[in-house]
């Protein structure tokens, strides 16, 4: 998918590169923060802060890439997105899922890239859902969920749509 964004520069899925988020990745995570609108922030985060928060940042730090992982998407030296998930202690089947994109490179199937590659990490580390959490104002998200899991059907609770999105088994 290639389309050209307000200065000219194609946006091209093929030139992102997805990998596990790194120690030396929170300098690029703070960066993110400057292709974020105040809007995209608060769908990701639930409050209104104008930057990645730091106490974010510091977690992600403390990744042990079993209970708690995550991706980067990168284009050349900048994160453009980033999922995670962190298994529930309590249902160790199930983790939440969150998902981050720079405002540029929404809708241009990042978020999807990520997910994708999320779930079968997940999957196989015996994780069988993912929860999810989206604002009712959140339609890019809703979208998704739907078209990821057309099945799916939320429970409401806060003004906010709850999902058990079910991962797909993997091959032994």
């Amino acid at each position: 998918m290639t389309q050209l964004n307000g200065e000219g520069d194609h946006l091209r899925l093929e030139d992102v590169r997805v990998r596990p988020y790194g120690i030396t990745d929170a300098p690029r995570l703070r960066r993110m923060s400057a292709r974020l609108s105040t809007a995209s922030l608060f769908t990701r985060f639930f409050t209104g802060t104008p930057y990645i928060p730091e106490t974010y940042v510091r977690r992600l730090d403390r990744l042990d890439h079993w209970n708690h992982e995550a991706l980067a998407a990168l284009l050349d030296d900048d994160i453009v997105g980033i999922a995670e998930y962190v298994r529930d202690r309590a249902d160790p089947h199930r983790a939440e899922l969150a998902v981050l994109v720079t405002d540029p490179w929404q809708h241009h199937g990042v978020g999807r890239l990520l997910v994708g590659c999320l779930a079968r990490m997940a999957a196989r580390r015996g994780i069988t859902a993912f929860g999810a959490d989206v604002l009712l104002e959140n339609r890019a998200a809703l979208s998704a969920v739907h078209t990821g899991w057309p099945l799916a059907r939320p429970s409401y609770e806060d003004g906010s749509a709850i999902f058990r999105l079910p991962l797909a088994p993997t091959a032994a």
